[in-house]
């Protein structure tokens, strides 16, 4: 009420200023609004003015020249004429056939064929046929198809779909006595829903050679050498031998058993050379792999004895003893998971040098492939189940800080700074130098139970107590790349042959079965893997029966200790 003119003033957005309009512009609007014409002065009714009419004119309404073009040929249609004259030059266009002008019919009632264009279904499948009556469905069968009183009360207690016969057989006198069948009806329905509501389907058939899917796998006898029969048996232990080990040089075999003894033997004649008595229950030992140390690690209850058998090169011996004299304790001791005492005076007559301790269990002793380095795995929980020790400078520690289930197995990489540690359901890779965790290998086992690596580093193989042998290639996956079923009982030990490409798993069927797996080179060709020999031997002792395998170092030749409390070798 302000402004009177408010609702004839419009807001000009090129100013941004309110206009106020005219009566007349007022009344254009007005006019647009309604429908009509902005001129007033407009009709759109007016006469219509014939501009052609039918009086001939002197002169045209329009007077301009022709063109050029109305007088020549043209340029583009000749181009295109050359280019169809080519085409069919070259047979790319062919001529319009001349069609024939009778037409063409087919015979509506013959049978069609269903290779025929004109085929209906070139898809049928026929349905399938009824099966044939059998002895149980005759007027007189005999009497083994006949139900029995507790099998007549079994079969009506089953559901219908779960009985083997839909009816029960009954013995007649003659085939006029047969009565209708009460089922006629019912089975026919079923059959025509049988027949239109299950869908068909045509299953192609395969015709493959079975002997085409079974792998070529060369002859065993292509694969020689490798151990075939049994050699030599070492008796002396009073029990099962738990453990074995070979010097470097392949001379000497080192043995532990239950007996509370560790028997050193020469592999060429099975002659015991000495008898280390340690008091206890011998879970694990090695031979020290480097070539100038005359050292083997015992695993005894919850200490590590290292001894020097005293055989072989008296300057590797004497240079043994110098080398572990000549260490020097710090001034301030560190904290160390485990204590390193000298032996006394009577345990150095019988060849002990030094005692880790460690207060719990020991289960294994390994050693790095340089002899300075061992780990140990120690039956408890936590993360000091595995420790690592260092020989020359006698210092012990933990290389983990927590734990990933109870540790069976570990082994040190021959190449990489890396290790292996084998828990209950798998297997992880341990970078030392990084400490950190590289990969983690699933066995898809129950209970892994040994461990081996190859010597070229890249495969790695694992036994378990459920009779399976895993082998894993870590540049390839993961998951394991073979599962040998081969065993009937649980695996007790694997290994790898330094040289020739050979491994082996020692089982509680009494049996250890050696196969050829060579590893190739080329990244692209997957290894082979072929089973060459089983061997037997010893017997089974309270259910068990080989405890550990070990190859010899340069000749083909695989040592196993069993139960029966013998070491056997088999060339």
């Amino acid at each position: 009420m302000d402004n009177p003119d408010y609702w004839r003033t419009v807001q000009d957005r090129t100013t941004g200023h309110d206009v106020r309009l005219t009566d007349e512009q007022v009344a254009l609007v007005r006019r647009l609004q309604s429908g009509q014409f902005g001129d007033v002065s407009f009709d759109p009714y007016e006469p219509a003015v014939d501009f052609f009419s039918g009086d001939p004119m002197v002169h045209p309404v329009t007077n301009r020249p022709a063109d050029k073009r109305s007088f020549i040929p043209s340029l583009v249609e000749k181009e295109k004429v050359s280019r169809m004259v080519h085409a069919i030059k070259m047979g790319w266009i062919q001529p319009r056939r001349p069609q024939d002008p009778t037409p063409s019919f087919y015979d509506l009632w013959a049978q069609e064929d269903p290779d025929a264009v004109l085929g209906r279904h070139k898809m049928h499948v026929p349905a399938p046929k009824l099966a044939l009556p059998g002895h149980a469905e005759s007027y007189n069968p005999p009497p083994e198809y006949l139900l029995s009183e507790d099998e007549r009360l079994a079969w009506e207690q089953q559901e219908p779909g779960e009985r083997r016969l839909n009816f029960l057989p009954h013995r007649f006198p003659s085939l006029r006595a047969v009565p209708a069948y009460g089922r006629f009806i019912q089975e026919r329905f079923e059959r025509c829903l049988d027949l239109y509501l299950c869908p068909r389907q045509r299953k192609m058939r395969v015709n493959v050679d079975p002997e085409d899917l079974i792998p070529k796998l060369p002859r065993p006898r292509d694969l020689q050498p490798f151990p075939t029969c049994q050699a030599l048996v070492y008796r002396g232990h009073g029990d099962l031998v738990r453990c074995l080990s070979v010097s470097p040089e392949g001379q000497w075999l080192a043995s532990g058993s239950d007996d509370g003894s560790v028997r050193l033997w020469e592999v060429a004649t099975a002659r015991c050379m000495r008898t280390v008595p340690v008091g206890g229950v011998v879970r694990s030992i090695a031979w020290n792999p480097h070539p100038t140390l005359c050292l083997v690690a015992v695993a005894v209850e919850d200490s590590v004895l290292l001894l020097n058998p005293a055989l072989g090169d008296r300057l590797v011996v004497g240079g043994t003893d110098q080398l572990l004299s000549t260490f020097v304790p710090p001034q301030e001791p560190a904290v160390q998971p485990a204590s390193w005492l000298e032996a006394s005076e009577e345990e150095r007559q019988r060849g002990l040098r030094l005692r880790v301790s460690h207060g719990k269990p020991v289960t294994q002793v390994t050693w790095h492939g340089r002899g300075d380095y061992m780990a140990v795995v120690l039956a408890t929980a936590g993360h000091t189940q595995v420790l690592i020790h260092q020989l020359s400078r006698r210092r012990s520690q933990s290389p983990f800080r927590r734990s990933h289930g109870q540790v069976q197995r570990v082994a040190f990489h021959p190449v990489r700074p890396f290790l292996l540690v084998a828990s209950q359901r798998g297997v992880r890779l341990y970078h030392l130098l990084r400490q950190e965790l590289t990969k983690k290998l699933r066995p898809n086992c129950k209970w892994v139970s040994s461990l081996a690596v190859h010597p070229a580093g890249d495969n790695v193989i694992c036994g378990s107590y459920d009779s399976k042998l895993v082998w894993f290639d870590l540049d390839l996956s993961s998951e394991p790349y073979r599962v040998l079923r081969h065993h009937k009982k649980a695996l007790r030990a694997v290994a790898f042959h330094a040289r020739y490409p050979l491994f082996a798993s020692g089982s509680d069927d009494g049996s250890i079965i050696v196969c050829h797996g060579m590893v190739y080179n080329d990244l692209l060709q997957n290894p082979l893997l072929v089973p060459v020999k089983v061997l037997r031997g010893h017997t089974l002792t309270r259910d068990l029966g080989v405890l550990d395998v070990a190859f010899h170092p340069t000749q083909p030749w695989v040592f196993s200790s069993g139960a029966d409390g013998t070491v056997r070798l088999f060339t």
